[in-house]
């Protein structure tokens, strides 16, 4: 079996003003990558759109409805400074979270290994009913309690090596024992949560902070002794990855310092976990990266490893 990519060109037609950092060009830069010979194996499909019923699974229906009145016909609107809706906003949100259900299932159903879903804006600080920090539903969390619904899947985890905390995906599933979030990130750096001492209410929240310039070798020890230990504890049946690539050296939000080379090896690590307890099934969801050059790298490292190769 290959890996499955999934993307849809519904990701360019999210715009944001003029110098924000979370932009089209990443969807294109992706795009390059995938274009090179080494992922002619790759299986590629196009993200269909989400449903409501499926996001409700895991944000508040008024925030939904809300969001929903918001998105404009013309025009930017702006849920905060950070974070804004174009009339192209509301099918790329939609699209992101139809990736990550149809690579959920393409996974769960053993037609592909695994999945990378290439597809903005990202996700993972919507919390439960709050818009912020270029998020508006949280994809890697819809993706896992899809899977917990659709095919009885007792525990999933989410694993979040974004350089910024997945302080919305800590929310939904603070007081969830079925899944495990756990997060490597800089701090201090927005949003601001995401201290070691935040366990969740069942010890199912796992957060290594990581200081500016901490560098590969502290991620990775972060990883080897304290988060791939309580993963391989826990037993998921499914791995989401969060998986944003602004810890990288050229990334003009944080100063993680991270190489492309790290991204290669965390996924690796995390495929021994699922091969160990989940039947090799991972689900990728693109989050931050906002060096282009920086992004195509570690994408290209990223989707190589998942590929086995």
């Amino acid at each position: 079996m290959t890996t499955l990519l999934l993307s849809n060109p519904a990701s360019l037609n999210h715009l944001t003003p003029p110098g924000h950092p979370e932009r089209p060009d990443r969807m294109r830069a992706v795009a390059l990558t995938m274009a090179e010979d080494r992922f002619s194996a790759l299986t590629r499909g196009e993200a269909p759109e989400g449903d409501l019923d499926t996001v409700a699974l895991c944000h508040d229906n008024h925030y939904i409805d809300e969001l929903r009145h918001i998105a404009p016909t013309t025009g930017m609107a702006y849920i905060d400074g950070d974070t804004a809706m174009s009339p192209g906003t509301w099918e790329a949100v939609m699209r992101g979270v139809g990736g990550a259900v149809a690579a959920t299932d393409a996974v769960m159903k053993g037609e592909t290994a695994n999945a990378f879903v290439a597809t903005r804006p990202p996700g993972h600080h919507a919390e439960i009913n709050k818009s912020m920090g270029f998020c508006f539903f949280d994809n890697a969390a819809i993706a896992a309690r899809y899977a917990q619904r659709k095919y009885g899947i007792a525990r999933a985890a989410v694993v979040d090596f974004d350089v910024h905390h997945g302080n919305g995906t800590q929310d939904i599933f603070w007081a969830d024992p079925t899944v495990m979030y756990c997060s490597t990130h800089q701090m201090p750096l927005f949003p601001g949560t995401g201290a070691s001492g935040e366990r969740g209410e069942h010890d199912t929240v796992v957060n290594a902070p990581l200081a500016s310039e901490d560098g590969g070798l502290k991620f990775r020890a972060a990883f080897d002794n304290l988060i791939l230990p309580q993963l391989r504890k826990f037993a998921p049946e499914l791995i989401i990855i969060s998986a944003g690539f602004d810890a990288h050296r050229r990334d003009p939000l944080a100063t993680l310092n991270l190489d492309a080379t790290d991204f290669g090896w965390v996924t690796r690590k995390l495929m021994d976990v699922a091969d160990a307890t989940a039947g090799g099934r991972i689900v990728s969801v693109l989050e931050g990266g906002y060096d282009l050059q920086g992004l195509k790298e570690s994408v290209g490292e990223h989707v190589i490893a998942l590929m086995g190769a």
